[in-house]
C-alpha cells in the first residue's frame, strides 16, 4: 500500500508540473516580427502544428517548424515536456506565418488592470481586504457627470465606498492616496508578470522598465 500512494503521488506531481509548464508564457511575433501578443506555451505548440507559427531559436534566430523542434533535444536543467516517446523543449517565441496585425497601443480600461493598477488597495484608507470587499470608486460620481475612464476610477473598500457615497473627495472630506492616472504598462503584458530573458532581443527595454507590481 505505501508504494501504491508513493506512486499516486509521484504520478500527480508530474502532471501538476506538465500542467504549470502548459501554462508558462510564450511571446508571438506577427510576420514582420513584432511582438503582439503572448500565448500559453500549449498554445503556442497547436499554433507550431497547425503549421500557423515556426518557433524562433532567440540564439541565432534560426526557424523551426513542429518536425524540426520536435527533434532537438532540451538542455541540461531546461524545463522539458515529457512525451512518450521524446521530450520536447519549451518554445520561448513563435512568430505567425500567416498574420500581419499591429501591436496594441493602450492597455485596456478593465476591472481587472484597475485593480492591478491599484495594487488591490483602497486609494482611500490603504486597506487591503481582498477582492471581495474592493469596489470601483468614480472620484466624480457619475451622478454629478463623472466618467468611467482610468482617470476617475479607483479601488476603495466597502467602507470608504459606502462613506463617500455619490460625492467627490472633496465634498466627503475623504483624502485619495495618489491620482488616478492610465498606467504606462505595454498592453502585451498588462497580465503577465513573469519575465522570460530572450524576450529582450525582440522586445525594447521600455517594456521592461515600467512598474507592473510592487
Amino acid at each position: 500500500m505505501p508504494v501504491r500512494i508513493r506512486s499516486v503521488n509521484l504520478t500527480w506531481k508530474r502532471r501538476c508540473i506538465f500542467s504549470k509548464i502548459l501554462q508558462r508564457p510564450t511571446l508571438v511575433l506577427n510576420r514582420n516580427w513584432q511582438p503582439v501578443n503572448v500565448a500559453t506555451v500549449a498554445r503556442a505548440l497547436v499554433l507550431l502544428w497547425n503549421e500557423a507559427a515556426r518557433v524562433v531559436d532567440p540564439a541565432d534566430y534560426q526557424l523551426y517548424t513542429w518536425t524540426d523542434w520536435s527533434k532537438l533535444r532540451p538542455g541540461d536543467g531546461r524545463d522539458c515536456i515529457r512525451a512518450v516517446r521524446f521530450k520536447l523543449r519549451v518554445p520561448e517565441v513563435v512568430v505567425l506565418s500567416h498574420y500581419d496585425r499591429l501591436p496594441a497601443a493602450h492597455v485596456t480600461f478593465s476591472r481587472r488592470n484597475v485593480f492591478k493598477r491599484d495594487h488591490h488597495t483602497c486609494q482611500y484608507c490603504g486597506a487591503q481586504p481582498g477582492g471581495q470587499e474592493l469596489t470601483l470608486d468614480h472620484v466624480v460620481p457619475r451622478a454629478q457627470g463623472g466618467a468611467s475612464t482610468w482617470e476617475n476610477c479607483v479601488l476603495a473598500c466597502t467602507a470608504c465606498n459606502a462613506r463617500k457615497a455619490d460625492r467627490t473627495p472633496e465634498q466627503a472630506r475623504m483624502r485619495l492616496r495618489r491620482k488616478p492616472v492610465r498606467p504606462a504598462w505595454k498592453p502585451l503584458y498588462a497580465d503577465h508578470a513573469l519575465r522570460i530573458e530572450s524576450w529582450s532581443k525582440f522586445v525594447s527595454e521600455a517594456y521592461w522598465n515600467v512598474a507592473l507590481q510592487e
